[in-house]
């Protein structure tokens, strides 16, 4: 389970890149390191039209009833927690990435591994988000939504310290068939990102 990554790009690179033209909303206490709970750039539709938008959200989902922790990472697509979400092009959304981290060592001596793309140096996770009232919303006025990113099976270069899974990066070409495809189309792009393409340090 991803719970840490970088978003080193200004807000502005952020906007050029994903062609989110539109205002972006105040980020506040966003840091280049972020953890679940954090407020983190996230680049959704802003409307039928198709314009896309940079919104601040939380990261992590209010938990469901019996849970305490947000939810952060989507790996059940068939889980009704998340089918709401998945189905519904309009809360699908594009997590802007420079790198993650992932665990490597034993207990008490872990080292953070850093992974990223060798071409780029901001990609996306696939996401999705949801309105939250603000009651649920925790610190950071004016945040008023949160989301999740896919994980899936890892490739080689990941498995090799994190076996268990990896975050759905989408390849640049995937970003419009990620926020406007059908359910099978969104989930027919949950595949491992291939290791060639990319670098750990």
């Amino acid at each position: 389970m991803c719970t840490l990554y970088r978003v080193k790009p200004s807000r502005d690179e952020i906007a050029a890149l994903f062609r989110a033209p539109l205002p972006l909303t105040p980020l506040a206490d966003t840091a280049d390191e972020l953890f679940p709970k954090r407020i983190a750039p996230v680049v959704r539709r802003a409307s039928s039209a198709g314009d896309l938008t940079v919104d601040a959200m939380r990261w992590g989902f209010p938990p469901p009833q019996a849970g305490r922790a947000p939810v952060v990472n989507v790996r059940n697509l068939a889980s009704p927690f998340w089918r709401t979400a998945l189905g519904n092009p309009a809360r699908r959304c594009l997590v802007p990435v420079s790198e993650f981290c992932e665990w490597e060592g034993e207990t008490g001596a872990k080292q953070q591994r850093w992974f990223r793309l060798i071409d780029r140096d901001l990609f996306a996770f696939a996401g999705v988000w949801r309105p939250v009232p603000p009651a649920e919303s925790g610190p950071g006025a004016g945040v008023c939504a949160a989301f999740a990113f896919l994980t899936t099976d890892p490739n080689p270069l990941v498995a090799a310290i994190h076996p268990k899974s990896m975050p759905v990066i989408l390849h640049a070409e995937d970003h419009d068939r990620w926020l406007e495809g059908d359910f099978a189309e969104a989930c027919g792009l949950v595949a491992p990102f291939p290791s060639q393409l990319m670098a750990v340090a």
